[in-house]
């Protein structure tokens, strides 16, 4: 078994369809969004960081470094993927990997690190990512801090922003979940996701 791997929390996305703003900071069940996910990814990784652009004090209340892309013009999940690789080489180079997760994912699943892990172990792949019911989730993945150069070369040189292109050339497994009664890779997108997503919790409050 690995050790921890760093945590990154996704946070860099425009939300758009939430009329801008930080999707994280809007309240589910009580809570925001970004306390939830923090609350279940803490005790699977070893420590945690947040990939955001624009100013970095709106998360100063976590305490947790903040880490903006340095691929211009918003390049997407990858250059936040990035972000976090080249900061765990940087600041843990004891770590080999980094778990993944988006900032809107409220449901976010305790034990998905380990099973991720298991499943990586089990294809002898290099990388993993989540999937529910009918659905990949790409970004919630474990990354191998090694690969960062390659990734780098893969944005830069080649303007290459879907994930899945790039983890299939390295190889990638695949762990599953069940979407039913709750899908725990949720994703709070609009308005409507949030009142659907404060629904669930009241409906199933251990989701």
């Amino acid at each position: 078994m690995m050790n921890k791997p760093l945590g990154l929390i996704l946070a860099g996305g425009l939300a758009r369809r939430m009329g801008g703003g930080d999707k994280g900071l809007i309240e589910v069940g009580g809570e925001t969004i970004l306390d939830r996910v923090l609350s279940r990814m803490r005790p699977q990784c070893s420590r945690m960081i947040i990939n955001a652009n624009g100013d970095p004090s709106r998360f100063g209340f976590t305490g947790l470094p903040v880490v903006a892309d340095d691929i211009p013009d918003f390049a997407g999940p990858l250059a936040g993927i990035l972000a976090g690789l080249d900061w765990a080489a940087a600041h843990e180079p004891q770590t080999d990997y980094v778990a993944s997760a988006p900032g809107d994912c409220p449901f976010l699943p305790r034990d998905f690190v380990k099973r991720l892990e298991l499943a990586r172990a089990e294809k002898k792949k290099p990388l993993a990512c989540a999937k529910s019911g009918d659905w990949r989730h790409p970004v919630v993945g474990l990354w191998p801090v090694a690969l960062r150069n390659d990734l780098r070369r893969a944005l830069m040189e080649e303007q290459l922003h879907k994930i899945e292109i790039w983890t299939a050339r390295h190889g990638v497994a695949v762990a599953e979940w069940t979407d039913k009664p709750v899908d725990p890779f949720f994703n709070a997108n609009t308005p409507e996701d949030v009142a659907q997503a404060n629904e669930i919790a009241a409906q199933h409050p251990d989701a």
